[in-house]
């Protein structure tokens, strides 16, 4: 297990470890891109954090954002400023949901090719980037806080509900096919790792 480099001077949650598996992550996205000869614009990092119920949770978009009150996993663009991959994917995390990332697990396999990451377009389509989602481990799952500029709601779902978009009587539309294959690819490999 490897420990997040950091000094005095970073915040909170950037106190985090992580498995030797997402080790490749652990650069900043530049890097990453020349190192694996990539032309994307940058790299976007998610979180897939679940609770002691093998609940993951769901962040609900702003109404006045790209695919308003669509839900989702809490992730976003890594900064330049961000040391590494995983030190935006702890940042995003902080951010839109309030947890403080302590451990990341892995990385989730989703991208159409069987490999890591899911390329997609910014809204006008001249613009590429490549989204690498982790399992990461919290702190604490009962202290969501959202970013009402980003999020208006966060909900804890089952793999089944994910899979009905539904949790009760609350229907809950998935932001799009990319996620929902990450959502069922999360669920898969959390529970065999639990075999």
């Amino acid at each position: 297990m490897a420990e997040a480099s950091q000094n005095e001077e970073k915040p909170s949650w950037s106190n985090f470890t992580f498995d030797d598996s997402v080790a490749e992550w652990n650069v900043p996205g530049a890097q990453w891109l020349d190192d694996n000869n990539k032309t994307w614009n940058g790299i976007a990092a998610g979180a897939l954090v679940f609770d002691d119920q093998d609940r993951v949770l769901l962040v609900r978009r702003a109404e006045f954002d790209s695919m308003p009150l669509l839900w989702e996993i809490p992730g976003g663009g890594v900064d330049p400023e961000d040391p590494t991959i995983l030190h935006g994917c702890a940042r995003e995390l902080w951010e839109e949901a309030g947890l403080k990332a302590r451990h990341i697990k892995h990385i989730i396999v989703d991208g159409m090719n069987g490999k890591p990451g899911a390329v997609f377009t910014n809204r006008t389509g001249q613009r590429f980037y490549c989204k690498f989602s982790f399992e990461v481990e919290v702190a604490d799952t009962t202290e969501v806080t959202l970013d009402p500029n980003e999020h208006v709601d966060y909900i804890w779902a089952t793999q089944e509900e994910v899979q009905r978009q539904r949790v009760g009587d609350r229907e809950i539309p998935i932001a799009n096919k990319i996620t929902m294959i990450l959502l069922n690819k999360g669920f898969e490999k959390r529970l065999s790792n639990k075999n």
